[in-house]
């Protein structure tokens, strides 16, 4: 099959656009963010045993999408003729598209995470990241805690901080979950993030993880929820260090709370 039916049968659309989530004008930039973000969620790296042959599948079809769309001669012949030249190097030969992938983007490692931690806190982003999280989950702090980057049980008092105040001047509405919260449920939620700390500080000993160690035996060591959660911080991290996008970007969308 040609790289169109590939993409029918792997991602439901034979769209290379609609394949990188990506606007039709976008720019060369935007292709490669949009390759990073669909890349990320396929790779042979994150995927289980049993689903790692398809996943290898996919993330090579990708590779070849993006090598179309980033090739402005490829590009113009898919976009006024609709289709693909087949007989190029990199669709008809048996490239390396995991050595291909990094050197497009660098590996993560823990101390870039301990960086991207320290001009997180406090800074603007942040703060609109804590407000959009209030507003999304409605008050709930248990959800509100899960879904914020970078974020313990010992930052729950700032974060309330910085909810109240918002809440004072008019930027948030005042919901009923946050500002009529009980102890017990403070504490059930606290006692719960210790014992994960806790949990997270073993494995990282037992594994040996640290300084510059690469954080893949620590994602695969998680319950699925677990490294669900990782991996979806790890792609906010991807994104910034590995396409050298500038500060502010956004950040991986928050789980909706019940209504």
């Amino acid at each position: 099959m040609g790289l169109l039916q590939d993409c029918e049968v792997a991602f439901g659309s034979a769209d290379l656009y609609r394949v990188l989530g990506v606007r039709r004008e976008a720019s060369p930039q935007e292709i490669r963010r949009g390759y990073h973000r669909a890349s990320l969620r396929v790779h042979p790296d994150r995927a289980e045993p049993r689903d790692k042959e398809e996943a290898t599948r996919r993330f090579q079809i990708l590779g070849k999408v993006y090598t179309v769309l980033s090739n402005a001669e490829q590009r113009a012949l898919y976009d006024e003729q609709g289709r693909v030249d087949e007989e190029t190097e990199a669709l008809r030969g048996e490239q390396d598209w995991e050595q291909y992938w990094r050197l497009l983007f660098k590996k993560i490692t823990v101390k870039d995470i301990e960086d991207f931690e320290k001009r997180y806190k406090d800074s603007e982003e942040e703060l609109a990241d804590i407000k959009a999280a209030y507003m999304d989950f409605e008050g709930d702090m248990d959800q509100i805690m899960e879904s914020l980057l970078c974020a313990d049980y010992t930052d729950e008092p700032r974060i309330r901080k910085i909810l109240e105040k918002a809440i004072e001047s008019g930027e948030v509405p005042s919901y009923k979950a946050f500002v009529k919260e009980t102890k017990q449920k403070m504490m059930a939620r606290k006692r719960r993030a210790e014992k994960e700390a806790r949990e997270a500080e073993k494995t990282k000993e037992e594994l040996g993880i640290g300084g510059e160690e690469d954080l893949k035996a620590l994602i695969q060591s998680r319950n699925q929820d677990r490294k669900k959660e990782m991996d979806n911080f790890l792609a906010h991290l991807e994104a910034k260090y590995g396409n050298n996008t500038k500060k502010g970007g956004k950040k991986t969308p928050a789980k909706r709370g019940k209504k």
